[in-house]
């Protein structure tokens, strides 16, 4: 044992006798890099960007299910998200955002690339416009949400004095925030690549589809802003002169056409596909060569970043790990899309009698409709990952009366028969029964078709898009519609149509405000433009009146843009048991209203922008707080 003890102790003794010579102690860490081995190397500068691009903010993303269905597009079908339709207001202004720290790292990295001059000229360049655009992003992140905010585009360091009043900034005005926002892109457009097969760096046409939606942005809100007064401060932070709407619009068009004239890469609309709904629905997870997406935010699975998007919403019945079935588009959503002759129509349940009217098969009832329906909303009598989606309410009896089940696939005995057989769809709808299709549908969108994507250990790799051509090319009608130009305006957007199937092209004179706001809601849902085009428009509070809606109403106004929009309603679809009739095995479909939809969503003139937090006035009394909070 004493041996032992000297052993140890001759070895520390060694050792500590080591650790005195000042060579030793001097030798540089291994584990760490010093900024000059930092900013001398390409790759660990890109590896400091690669940070920047992961913390880019979207409202909504496939990272998060429920906020691609917010705002009655979609019935949340997860029993602790009933709350959301069951009060008058859902808190429509908390998508408050305010990562100044975020900001003061891109600072420094534009401070200290700017510096690196052991980079190529090329290559800093690049990087310092990647930078910029990325800078320029969340300001128009945060202008959407909070109105004009600090700008602040220096790292600031407190010098520990005691006072920190140095480093407190005032908001800057909504329209100098904007500016900022347009002018970065017009400055760093040339800067970085013109390269279509570039999806998650930045592009040319990622600038520019940035900067479209800018100015369009903020021409919207100079423009509509007039319509609710009480939605300014007084020191411009909310609110842009209506004198300042035309010059937007202007750059709006202009940044728009230079994608669509070819200046930032040979971008189309995405056409592989023979079927019209599978070819939209194909755009959001189709990554070969295509041409209509310009920046994503993307996932790989070989580098372990995936998301749960499908596993939470795809058709949970025969799903990889039975689970799924969350988001189910409203009623009310798929009546906005159009028939193939330009007209908008109800979905046909009951003859002008108000009989039912009878389909041989589940799918027939959506037909003639704009592709852009199948291709955004699974609808019942359709398939997914080659199994077809089982949804159906129930049997209806000779006597009028219905026959189902309050589990899905559950079984009873029909009248006259004595095996008993399956009275409800594996899918549902069963009313409040969570991960069934409580409206009678799924969501399409964004769901992914390859084998294991349902697999919590898998998952998906399908991109969320955050600009896409199609978008850009609503952008360009939008603008040129305001600017008068109603001719041009209709070609843009009927571009966007025929790829829907709507062949027959609107005339000039046929293209309104309602119209504009219509394409946009069809063709970008589930994206993430809904409510922030409403706020732009300045209608979110007629949409969102916190009045109920009744089938009727369903019915009326479509197409209109300030149709009310405050609860999700169904479409069940029904199986004839009538052994005696010829409608026998037949489909009808009845509107239905979910139990669990109780309160009417009310969006409040102090919506329209986030509440800024007590924390971010009580450290910054410059800090002037929104209005109507």
């Amino acid at each position: 044992m004493k041996k032992i003890f000297y052993i140890i102790t001759t070895i520390m003794l060694a050792l500590s006798s080591g650790c005195n010579d000042d060579s030793f102690l001097d030798r540089p860490p291994t584990g760490l890099l010093s900024e000059e081995q930092v900013w001398g190397d390409e790759g660990q500068v890109l590896s400091l960007l690669g940070n920047l691009y992961n913390r880019y903010y979207d409202i909504a993303s496939v990272k998060n299910w429920e906020s691609l269905g917010m705002y009655n597009e979609a019935f949340y079908s997860n029993a602790g998200s009933y709350g959301m339709f069951q009060s008058n207001g859902w808190g429509y202004g908390n998508e408050f955002t305010w990562d100044y720290g975020y900001i003061r790292e891109m600072n420094l990295f534009i401070q200290k690339c700017t510096a690196a001059d052991k980079l190529s000229a090329e290559v800093k360049e690049r990087f310092l416009a990647e930078a910029r655009f990325l800078r320029a992003s969340y300001y128009f992140e945060m202008v959407k949400r909070e109105g004009g905010v600090p700008l602040i585009l220096e790292p600031m360091t407190y010098d520990f004095s005691g006072d920190p009043s140095y480093l407190r900034h005032p908001r800057a005005k909504e329209s100098e925030i904007y500016d900022f926002v347009i002018s970065e892109a017009e400055a760093i457009k040339t800067l970085v690549p013109a390269n279509v097969g570039e999806k998650s760096r930045v592009t040319k046409a990622a600038v520019l589809a940035m900067q479209s939606r800018a100015a369009l942005y903020a021409g919207s809100i100079a423009k509509y802003g007039t319509t609710t007064p009480a939605v300014t401060l007084p020191g411009g932070e909310v609110g842009i002169p209506a004198n300042l709407a035309t010059g937007y619009y202007t750059k709006a068009l202009a940044a728009a056409k230079e994608i669509i004239n070819g200046n930032a890469g040979a971008y189309v609309l995405y056409t592989k596909k023979p079927d019209l709904s599978e070819n939209f629905s194909s755009i959001f997870y189709d990554k070969t060569n295509n041409s209509e997406v310009i920046f994503v935010d993307d996932f790989k699975l070989k580098s372990g970043k995936v998301h749960g998007f499908t596993i939470s919403n795809q058709p949970r019945y025969g799903a990889e790990e039975e689970e799924g079935g969350r988001l189910n588009p409203s009623l009310n959503f798929v009546e906005a899309f159009e028939k193939l002759d330009n007209t908008f129509a109800p979905i046909p349940t009951v003859n002008a009698a108000g009989a039912p009217i009878y389909y041989n098969n589940q799918i027939d009832i959506f037909a003639n409709r704009d592709a852009r329906l199948a291709g955004t909303v699974m609808l019942p009598g359709t398939a997914f990952k080659g199994r077809n989606v089982d949804i159906w309410a129930g049997f209806q009896l000779a006597n009028g009366t219905i026959l189902s089940g309050d589990d899905r696939g559950a079984q009873k005995t029909l009248p006259g028969k004595t095996v008993p057989e399956q009275v409800v769809g594996f899918d549902g709808p069963i009313d409040g029964f969570e991960f069934t299709a409580q409206t009678g549908f799924y969501l399409r969108k964004y769901l992914d078709p390859v084998v294991g994507s349902g697999q919590r250990g898998v998952q998906s790799e399908v991109w969320f898009v955050r600009y896409r051509y199609a978008e850009v090319l609503l952008n360009a009608a939008e603008a040129a519609f305001e600017l008068g130009q109603a001719a041009d305006a209709a070609g843009y957007m009927n571009q966007v149509r025929a790829r829907a199937g709507l062949v027959t092209p609107l005339k000039a004179a046929e293209i309104t405000f309602d119209r504009i706001v219509h394409e946009r809601r069809v063709e970008l849902a589930f994206e993430g433009h809904y409510i922030y085009d409403m706020k732009r428009w300045r209608i979110a509070h007629q949409i969102l009146d916190g009045n109920a809606i009744t089938a009727a109403n369903l019915s009326t106004d479509l197409g209109k843009a300030t149709k009310r929009n405050t609860q999700p309603w169904g479409l069940w679809s029904y199986k004839v048991y009538d052994p005696a009739s010829p409608n026998n095995g037949k489909w009808i479909y009845k509107v239905t209203k979910l139990s669990r939809v109780t309160g009417a969503g009310r969006f409040q003139m102090g919506n329209y922008y986030a509440f800024i937090n007590d924390e971010v006035v009580n450290n910054n009394p410059k800090i002037v707080r929104n209005p109507n909070h």
